[in-house]
């Protein structure tokens, strides 16, 4: 069994975060464990409505709330594959940077990073400026991976969906999950 956690913090964005829960949870093995930030409710109601933070959480295998640092995820001793937080705000990014893990999505995240365990970050947000990309840099040293959703176009999307699900795949990509969400490149521009 592949027990992945998936965030979700305050940063638009949060189709990235649904539509990554609704592939693992039609995945088989793999077990899904939720956090969303208080900040992250209020803005997937925003972007996909009242009951969307409740679908949300009905795809996960377990849910936690954000405030709860002695939930499982907050130990290294509590076995994960790997940790995505999509999409991952600039705040949240600059606490899990700086160790600073005062609520269990950056305490998780830290626990990841320790642990040597994979720790995904979709950071949604532009223009940077040379803070955020130290911060990003300073993860990237300590073993995360950013990837920030950003649109390819080689596979001819026609949809808000196929842009999502381009930046979903990427992510399931580097989890080794296998999918079929979007054409790969196949090497030619010619089709």
């Amino acid at each position: 069994m592949t027990k992945i956690v998936v965030a979700l913090s305050g940063a638009s964005g949060q189709v990235y975060g649904r539509r990554l829960m609704e592939v693992l949870a039609q995945t088989p093995g793999v077990e899904t464990h939720l956090i969303i930030s208080p900040s992250a409710r209020a803005i997937i109601a925003h972007e996909l409505g009242a009951d969307a933070p409740a679908e949300i959480e009905k795809l996960a295998a377990h849910v936690y709330e954000n405030s709860n640092v002695g939930a499982a995820p907050a130990s290294g001793s509590f076995l994960l594959d790997a940790m995505v937080v999509a999409p991952c705000s600039i705040k949240t990014m600059s606490a899990i940077a700086h160790s600073y893990a005062d609520n269990l999505i950056t305490r998780a995240a830290d626990v990841m990073l320790k642990e040597r365990r994979s720790l995904l970050l979709m950071v949604r947000e532009t223009p940077l400026h040379l803070g955020h990309l130290k911060n990003m840099a300073r993860i990237a040293e300590m073993g995360g991976i950013i990837v920030p959703p950003v649109p390819a176009f080689y596979h001819h999307p026609r949809t808000i969906g196929d842009i999502v699900d381009h930046s979903v795949g990427r992510v399931l990509d580097l989890l080794k999950i296998p999918h079929h969400l979007f054409r790969r490149w196949n090497g030619s521009i010619a089709d």
